[in-house]
């Protein structure tokens, strides 16, 4: 018996439909992109996993997918290593390599391994895919493409402010409102610092970044289980209990961390970005939340992360800022900042809105009947103008009964078919149908490239 042909979990094929939509997502964002001075970057699928390890905190060690080294790889393991029911000590006999869990670390490796051939400020852009050992759910993969924008090699505010304004053209362009949330992990490492726990700020921060799914409430109970005194835990009620205007809490967290300096330097930087925003007319609502951590350890100041207000759907676009990426690799003090779009997710958010355009679902705009023949070979000759004049077309490829012809055009949405027959040979003319309203005209083809 065959084998039912399937695909990994967390992993899907995309139908023709559905790469169209993709398509006029990736080349929004890459127009968009472009128009900031961001150039083109690609780097491999596959990382050395030391460059991989230690860059996403604990929780994201867990989520690489590592990839077995060729050959005999259980050779080279020590006999007391294999005996040892420890996955940690074995794994780096049998893997030196992983698939990239994001496109930052990546693209930090490049910076350093090329700093000699690059300008700074570096300004680059990636769409490509990503892999993350996660649990399957609606909204989570485990294969998904990221369209990330980075500059590295300016601490400038100002490359903060351009990364917001690429942020608010993108989902204007795709046609989706959005919430832009924004803090500072510098407030966040002043909070640490109150509680008496900045060694623990990792600890801190991913409990935090937790707390829509596990509630205040959870966020302590998480803390306590870390080792954290109640009384230490206590601190973080008026983080949690903010509102008013931005400026509001910005004012309430500058009172929480007026002893911390570094805390004290976060409100600062999040006081002049939102000073250098009000100077510019943008759709998205952008609100400070304190609560907003971004678990990755690499983050160091402004961060980011944007939901759609009409669909619930977890984010779809999130980033910031990191001070010594490139320091892991032996590139000291070079600070860089980016967001990345979850191409993804955004997908979905527009097909539950249905915001595509009619005419992205348009692959061929024109087919022409095919009876054999003389006419034919008029169809190709003139299929080769059509294109020549940038209109999509092609011929049905067997001299088929009419009826099967015109369904095939139906199926695909093709909205409109040329019809050579012999009166048309004779005249060197073409009808042409509309297939939504079904009306016919016989045009030369010079007005059939203007019709269309």
């Amino acid at each position: 018996m065959a084998q039912k042909p399937s695909i990994p979990r967390g992993t899907r094929d995309f139908s023709p439909a559905e790469m169209v939509g993709r398509e006029y997502i990736f080349d929004t964002i890459k127009k968009i992109f472009r128009k900031y001075g961001y150039a083109p970057l690609e780097t491999p699928a596959m990382e050395n996993l030391s460059t991989l390890l230690g860059k996403y905190g604990e929780e994201g060690d867990k989520l690489l997918f590592k990839v077995l080294n060729s050959g005999d790889f259980i050779r080279n393991i020590p006999e007391n290593v294999w005996k040892t029911p420890d996955s940690h000590k074995i794994l780096p006999y049998i893997s030196e390599k992983g698939l990239r869990f994001d496109l930052t670390v990546p693209f930090a490796r490049y910076v350093v391994q090329h700093r000699n051939e690059i300008t700074f400020p570096f300004k680059r852009y990636q769409i490509q895919p990503v892999w993350r050992a996660d649990k399957p759910q609606k909204g989570r993969y485990r294969e998904f493409y990221q369209c990330d924008v980075d500059v590295i090699g300016s601490d400038s505010s100002l490359n903060e402010v351009e990364l917001l304004q690429i942020n608010d053209e993108v989902f204007r362009s795709l046609g989706i409102n959005t919430l832009t949330k924004c803090n500072n992990r510098k407030i966040l490492a002043g909070i640490s610092e109150l509680m008496g726990a900045s060694d623990q700020m990792t600890d801190i921060t991913i409990a935090i970044d937790k707390h829509e799914k596990i509630g205040i409430e959870g966020v302590k109970n998480e803390l306590k289980e870390k080792g954290l005194s109640d009384s230490a835990i206590e601190k973080l009620e008026p983080v949690f209990g903010l509102s008013g205007t931005n400026e509001q809490k910005l004012q309430a967290i500058e009172n929480i961390v007026k002893d911390s300096e570094i805390g004290r330097k976060g409100v600062q930087e999040m006081r002049e970005l939102f000073s250098y925003l009000s100077y510019l007319e943008l759709d998205a609502n952008m609100e400070f939340d304190v609560k907003l951590a971004r678990g990755l350890n690499y983050y160091t100041g402004s961060i980011f992360e944007v939901k759609a207000s009409d669909v619930e759907l977890g984010s779809i676009c999130g980033g910031g800022r990191y001070d010594d990426l490139t320091g892991i690799f032996g590139l000291k003090d070079v600070s860089g900042v980016g967001i990345s779009f979850g191409a993804d997710r955004i997908y979905d958010v527009m097909e539950k809105l249905d915001v595509f355009p009619n005419e992205v679902q348009e692959t061929t705009r024109l087919m022409f009947v095919n009876f054999g023949g003389a006419a034919l070979n008029y169809c190709l000759a003139l299929a080769y103008r059509m294109r020549q004049e940038g209109v999509s077309c092609e011929i049905y490829p067997e001299a088929s009964k009419m009826k099967k012809q015109m369904n095939y055009a139906n199926k695909k949405d093709i909205p409109f078919v040329a019809i050579v027959g012999e009166d048309e040979l004779q005249q060197n003319k073409v009808t042409l149908k509309d297939m939504q309203s079904g009306e016919q005209k016989t045009i030369s083809w010079e007005l059939l490239v203007n019709e269309l």
